[in-house]
């Protein structure tokens, strides 16, 4: 059978007799308990408080660093001078503003993917949102459900509940009345009813459902990366800031404003605060552009983490197929009457309480026997691949039904099985249905059944798997179909979808996790897996320095789902997996992965070309500060030279480059990648803007020279921040070309235009000096293109 329960390795089960139903509560008394405040009230935080986000936004610590400056540069120099402070106003906003509207966009979308358990109340069961459970609440719970409150036992049929979240056994463990049931279990197999005992922030629900879906930027590289790389610019920053003070307010004879000014101009570039904001925005826009298509992003590294994704492994149902089945075809064997058979199966279907895909399409085609009495029943799991039913017949006659995969409950020389397997071969599905020769009971109940008839059953394929999996393979990403079915069935399946490799039967799959590993490199599809060996795979998988994703809906898929890099979880999956899973498909569609995957790339991709440009100014700052110490000379730029230079060479290129498309796989060490560029990058234009600001002290004189040997470096520093943004901005395209002939544009027109001449203090003076500056820049601009195509080759990505 199809299925969305699961569980490893059972044991014996025991079937229990079907229990007289309890009532539940009555509407007076749950108003009651309400009235005490004896309800599962819990705010689930799916995202940060607006006043987190403001106290994020606003008191960092380069928030500090530069409001100080430009407190102090508000009372000591002109306006423009200040223009730095305005630019943190506006990346500050943009980031309050980006994150607000992501916390809107999961608050929402976590409520359309609420559990929504099943409460008897008054003899009637309904759906009731998790915060309406109040105390001593009947709760009915089948395959896949997860228990939202703590509670005891009422009622159980073949109850198996699935501890691992709360100690790590994966072993199911079997619930007869009285026992207790823990919230964030889930069951396996059967069903039951379980009375609340514990609700609010008394169960251990409460704690896992908000820490589940909080929003959170941690665990990520790149956040990680730019932690990092900014704990070292701070290293970098203090003692280079102290000693320029020193240089600037105590050795050089200057006006202690425009010492102040100038000391203010090399301490503020230093800081890289934007890319933080940037990488924030970037992060938030991905997760309201996944939202607007139903993807609910339970963790923001999420996104990274399935862009860096090489492998993703692929429960065939729910996945590739969609969950509904249709019966085709019905083949008595062993001269079986028809007739008698449909009635069989009509009585199985009526026997379960909670119906898989495959007993429902079998319920459809086939009436219920109404004089037929079930007296015992065993429900599915996947580790036995059959479910079972006793009846007492219209007749009187007692009759034991097993119903699952022909190829577990058939001897290997049986002749069905070959029929079994021209129909699995076609993509179709076959279910075999057997009479007993022993009790439901008895742990060896398939020993002996006699096959009975074949029931087959055509799966509906996704409309949007096919182009799914075209894309993994475009994007070299590697398709594992992991599935518990029949491995030929699900290899048909999967050669339906264009998905071409190796099927193998996971029964002969080595237990050895370097054997295993090799196995999954050659093949493709797997049938007839467990749900550990499931999670097996995953890990034999992660051995080989695989980057892992694995999809699934359904219970069996939960321990892998805990297991991979990135749990992906569909919309109508049990609530097991969307608990375990970091991203959730609330269409169930299978085609948003690839978005998802796009999204990633696309930050990770951006944020480490934008963070080239931060850090190459970081590093030419730092630089500067320490030649003008050294050399003891005035620093050469005020903050509206670099405030201008910022905004044209890294502010704006930086806002429209960290959103556009970008497709490139995510590559590890972000630290080493972009350090491997900034710090030569860094070198080489500190280096030109100092030799010309050198030669500019040389050649100039008298009053205005300091304004004029300012103009040329910065002419420099600028040509050269032009180059380091147009490398950065390859492979060029129409909106690229015309982003940096724009910021190129802005430049010169705040050359020839008087009034902005005066506002940023910028006048080429004579003809010879420019000349150099620009001559020295295109030299450093060689060099650049020289010693970044040295990097690339030395220190490979």
């Amino acid at each position: 059978m199809t299925h969305t329960d699961a569980g490893t390795e059972l044991g014996p089960v025991h079937p229990t007799a079907i229990p007289t139903p309890v009532t539940g509560l009555t509407a007076a008394e749950v108003a009651e308990r309400v009235a005490r405040g004896q309800v599962n009230d819990v705010p689930v935080r799916s995202s940060r408080s607006t006043v987190d986000i403001i106290r994020a936004n606003v008191f960092t610590r380069f928030n500090a660093i530069i409001g100080v400056l430009w407190v102090i540069m508000l009372s000591v120099a002109p306006i423009q001078d200040s223009l730095f402070g305005f630019v943190i106003l506006a990346n500050t906003g943009i980031g309050i503003v980006q994150e607000w509207r992501a916390k809107k966009t999961l608050d929402s979308l976590a409520v359309i993917g609420e559990a929504r358990p099943t409460v008897r109340r008054d003899g009637v069961a309904a759906e009731v949102s998790t915060s309406q459970i109040v105390l001593d609440d009947l709760i009915e719970i089948g395959p896949g459900d997860k228990a939202v409150v703590d509670g005891v036992c009422v009622e159980v049929d073949n109850l198996e509940i699935d501890e691992s979240l709360l100690t790590g056994e994966a072993d199911p463990v079997v619930k007869r009345p009285g026992d207790q049931i823990m919230s964030g279990s889930f069951v396996v197999a059967g069903g039951g009813a379980f009375q609340a005992t514990k609700v609010g922030r008394e169960a251990y629900a409460a704690q896992l459902a908000e820490e589940a879906s909080r929003f959170t930027l941690v665990h990520s590289e790149l956040r990680s990366g730019i932690s990092t790389i900014l704990k070292y610019v701070t290293w970098m920053m203090v003692p280079t800031a102290i000693g320029l003070i020193i240089s600037q307010l105590f050795v050089k004879d200057n006006a202690l404003k425009d010492s102040i000014a100038r000391t203010a101009g090399g301490i503020v570039p230093m800081v890289p605060e934007g890319l933080v904001l940037l990488t924030s925005v970037a992060f938030a826009i991905g997760v309201i552009r996944l939202g607007r298509k139903q993807c609910l992003v339970q963790e923001l590294p999420a996104i990274e983490g399935l862009a860096r994704v090489d492998t993703v492994c692929l429960d065939k149902t729910g996945t590739l197929t969609e969950g509904g089945m249709d019966v085709t075809e019905l083949r008595p064997l062993g001269g079986s009457d028809e007739t008698y058979v449909r009635t069989v199966l009509g009585a199985l279907g009526e026997s379960a309480p909670r119906p898989n895909a495959s007993l429902q399409a079998i319920i459809a085609a086939y009436p219920d026997g109404e004089d037929w009495r079930c007296t015992e029943s065993l429900p599915f799991s996947s580790a036995r691949k059959y479910s079972g039913a006793s009846f007492s017949e219209g007749n009187g006659e007692a009759s034991t039904w097993l119903l699952g995969a022909p190829d577990v409950l058939l001897s290997d020389d049986d002749p069905a099985l070959a029929e079994t397997e021209r129909l699995n071969e076609q993509g179709l599905r076959v279910l075999l249905l057997a009479r007993a020769a022993r009790d439901l009971d008895d742990p060896e109940v398939a020993k002996g059944a006699r096959p009975t008839a074949l029931v087959v059953l055509e799966q509906r394929l996704r409309p949007d798997a096919a182009d799914t999996l075209r894309y993994f393979a475009e994007q070299n990403v590697d398709a594992k179909v992991i599935s518990g079915d029949n491995a030929v069935s699900v290899g048909a399946v999967a050669s339906k979808l264009g998905l071409t490799g190796t099927t193998i039967d996971a029964r002969r799959l080595p237990a050895d996790k370097d054997e295993m590993a090799t196995a999954l490199d050659e093949g493709t599809v797997f049938g007839r897996v467990t749900p550990q060996q499931k999670r097996n795979m995953v890990g034999a998988l992660q051995s080989r320095g695989h980057t892992v994703a694995m999809t699934g809906d359904g219970v069996n898929d939960v321990l892998a789902l805990k297991d991979a890099d990135i749990g992906v979880s569909m919309g109508s999956g049990s609530e097991a997996t969307r608990a375990v899973a970091q991203i959730v498909l609330l269409n169930n569609s299978f085609a948003t992965l690839p978005s998802v995957v796009a999204e990633g790339r696309r930050v990770i991709g951006n944020i480490t070309r934008v963070a080239t440009l931060f850090l190459v100014k970081t590093v030419y700052s730092v630089l500067l500060a320490i030649l003008v110490v050294c050399w003891q000379v005035e620093y050469p730029f005020l903050p509206r030279h670099l405030t201008l230079l910022s905004t044209l060479t890294i502010g704006v290129p930086a806002f429209f480059l960290a959103l556009a498309p970008n497709k490139e796989r995510a590559k590890p060490n972000f630290v080493r990648r972009v350090m491997r560029y900034s710090i030569p990058g860094g070198i080489v234009a500190a280096t030109a803007t100092f030799a010309t600001y050198l030669i500019a002290r040389n050649h100039y004189a008298g009053s205005g020279a300091l304004d004029a040997e300012t103009s040329a470096a910065t002419l420099t520093l600028f040509l050269i921040s032009m180059w380091v943004l147009a490398i950065i901005a390859r492979p060029y395209t129409w909106w690229r070309i015309a982003l940096v002939a724009a910021m190129g544009a802005g430049f010169l027109l705040v050359l020839v235009v008087p009034w902005l001449q005066e506002f940023f203090a910028l006048k080429l003076v004579g003809m010879t000096m420019p000349w150099i500056a620009v001559g020295i820049a295109v030299v450093a601009a060689v060099a650049l293109e020289m010693l970044w195509r040295w990097v690339d080759r030395r220190f490979p990505a």
